[in-house]
């Protein structure tokens, strides 16, 4: 008989401990602020910038090999006019950083390491067009040579 007494005692107990509690954060906490919409995104457009070849090194300078990459850079529908023309002085500023840059990975130094790429593809799009132009680079294809 005691056993059967006791479930329902801990649980009018679990319930009174939990409204209590309930009630508690309610009343000495401040009511929660809905946050602001976001703000509408510019309309954005990825604008090839064709095929670059690049050297895979290793970490020590030595040279493993090259691969193609083929780049999309997403800017703003504004800046496109002002990105396209310039793409020659884009691919000029990355074959001056890919050389320094280790991207070979795997057994072999045959896999190219694609957040290096991508650092090296934003490092010369802020050269070559500004800060703030290009807002990523998206590597869409990758292929050793």
């Amino acid at each position: 008989m005691k056993p059967l007494l006791l479930i329902p005692i801990l649980l009018l107990a679990g319930l009174g401990v939990g409204g209590g509690a309930a009630f508690g954060v309610r009343t000495l906490l401040p009511p929660a602020t809905a946050k602001p919409p976001p703000a509408p995104a510019a309309d954005t457009i990825f604008t090839p910038a064709g095929k670059i070849l690049a050297p895979l090194v290793f970490a020590d300078g030595r040279l493993s090999g090259y691969v193609v990459f083929d780049v999309q850079l997403e800017t703003s529908a504004a800046d496109v006019a002002f990105v396209t023309p310039r793409l020659p002085v884009l691919l000029n500023a990355i074959n001056m950083r890919t050389f320094r840059a280790p991207m070979a990975s795997g057994p072999d130094g045959m896999l190219p390491n694609l957040d290096v790429f991508r650092k090296v593809v934003q490092e010369s799009s802020n050269e070559a067009f500004g800060p703030h132009i290009v807002r990523r680079a998206a590597i869409t294809q990758a292929a050793p040579v």
